[in-house]
């Protein structure tokens, strides 16, 4: 197993060093063939290297952040779209960086060409590295042991990778220890644990272990609050030391610095969609154009947020409070294109402005839905913990649908792990949640609000 690990590595790590040489090589032709004749003072071969080793770091640096080199890990799709959006990333900051030392506005259509050859390239390299990494190395055969929830929701999740999870067998916990143990050395590859009791986890895991089974395991809320602990030594006894949270005086004085800077700055760049977007609202209905409503931050403060109105003005006439769903009839045509493009979180700028929010941190969520989640899951308490955010793990790495309990697991992830960097990743990765609308899909008619079965055990 650890051979094929190896390999397996191998070969990611050839076709990625594939993916980022070729892209440098098409700059160095266009670097060559153009642009290095456009600065303003000429450089020797070392300076000319030196651009083009800067722009294969940068290329490697967002192929990491935004998951372009993951072949295997993701979807095909995913991995083409990503490795695309760091592409055109890069090759934007490198255009400023060529202007920058010109001294003047040069021509862009040679760096748009490039950009056209780099995107055939990666849709050709994209196909022939999953096509390779498929035969080489088939989905693993997993065994799942499941408790007393449901378990179709992973198993479609599971569904859609067939390419790399084959689910052969469920069996339920109920079945006894010792016989899920022994299934477990059958054929298995790996060993799925859904939610089962602490103490049986506890016993199949140390036994997988011991047999070199792999194991993905669904954490619960402690096992999140346990990776954020500190790992302490108490002579030669080792400690985890999990802490009452608290940004440090000087995490929280660049985090404030930061989204009052940034928010200064976009408010400014964004001021003529947000002109352009207001005016199509007002004169779709003639209604209001912002919509302020109530939200909870740190400590459950209460403050209005403010966006522009995607629904109709009497959406919640009734006065019930409910989540947008698929297809909701009570978002208006103009609504639905600025939810899709996200225009209509732009007016949180001044929330962030003024205080009551981040750039980065938990969705604040309204009073009375907050009190719905905490009648079944008291520790989504946990999440106020931190400034409510713009955009945050959960959505980075879940969806506007997402369950309540795995967002809540999503954010505490955040909040216990948090440092400036991860902020600074999130937010380049929310440049790239922009443009999938899939994470603005509605919740399904049959979710309900807080998710009475989803109990931390």
């Amino acid at each position: 197993m650890r051979r094929v690990e190896s390999f397996k590595r191998m070969i990611l790590f050839f076709m990625s060093t594939v993916c980022i040489a070729f892209q440098t090589v098409v700059y160095s032709k266009v670097w060559f063939g153009f642009y290095s004749e456009q600065i303003w003072k000429q450089y020797y071969s070392k300076g000319h290297l030196l651009m083009i080793a800067f722009y294969a770091v940068l290329l490697f640096l967002f192929s990491k952040i935004y998951g372009g080199l993951k072949i295997g890990y993701l979807k095909t799709t995913e991995v083409m779209f990503s490795q695309i959006f760091a592409t055109i990333c890069v090759n934007v900051i490198t255009y400023v960086q060529i202007v920058m030392l010109a001294l003047k506005i040069v021509d862009p259509k040679p760096m748009l060409a490039m950009t056209v050859v780099e995107f055939v390239g990666i849709v050709v390299w994209t196909n022939i590295a999953a096509w390779v990494y498929k035969n080489i190395f088939p989905p693993r055969d997993m065994l799942v042991v499941y408790g007393e929830r449901p378990i179709e929701d992973i198993l479609s999740k599971f569904a859609t990778r067939k390419d790399k999870y084959n689910i052969c067998k469920c069996i339920n916990i109920s079945e006894g220890i010792d016989r899920i143990c022994e299934e477990a050395t059958q054929r298995y590859d790996a060993v799925v644990l859904w939610d089962i009791p602490v103490d049986a986890r506890n016993k199949i895991l140390k036994f997988c272990f011991g047999k070199s089974i792999r194991i993905y395991m669904m954490p619960k809320i402690p096992d999140v609050l346990i990776k954020g602990a500190d790992q302490l030594h108490l002579f030669d006894t080792p400690i985890l030391l999990i802490r009452e949270y608290e940004l440090k005086f000087e995490e929280r004085f660049i985090k404030r610095l930061i989204d009052v800077l940034f928010s200064l700055l976009l408010i400014i760049i964004a001021s003529p969609f947000m002109l352009l977007t207001a005016i199509a609202i007002k004169i779709y209905d003639r209604g209001p154009v912002f919509y302020k409503q109530i939200r909870c931050t740190r400590d459950c403060k209460e403050f209005a947020i403010i966006k522009f109105r995607s629904m109709r003005v009497d959406a919640e006439k009734d006065g019930v409070a409910r989540l947008a769903q698929k297809n909701d009839n009570r978002i208006t045509p103009v609504g639905k294109f600025i939810r899709m493009t996200r225009l209509d979180e732009l007016p949180q700028l001044f929330n962030i402005l003024k205080g009551d929010m981040s750039f980065i941190g938990p969705r604040p969520e309204r009073p009375e839905i907050m009190q719905q989640y905490l009648q079944d899951m008291p520790e989504f308490i946990y999440r106020t913990k931190v400034k409510a955010g713009l955009a945050g793990y959960a959505q980075v790495y879940g969806k506007y649908n997402t369950t309540p309990y795995d967002k809540l697991k999503l954010d505490l992830f955040y909040i216990e792990n948090y440092s400036l960097w991860l902020d600074l990743k999130l937010m380049l990765l929310t440049l790239k949640i922009v443009f999938k609308p899939e994470s603005t899909e509605g919740v399904e008619s049959s979710q309900v609000t807080a998710l009475k079965s989803e109990e931390d055990k």
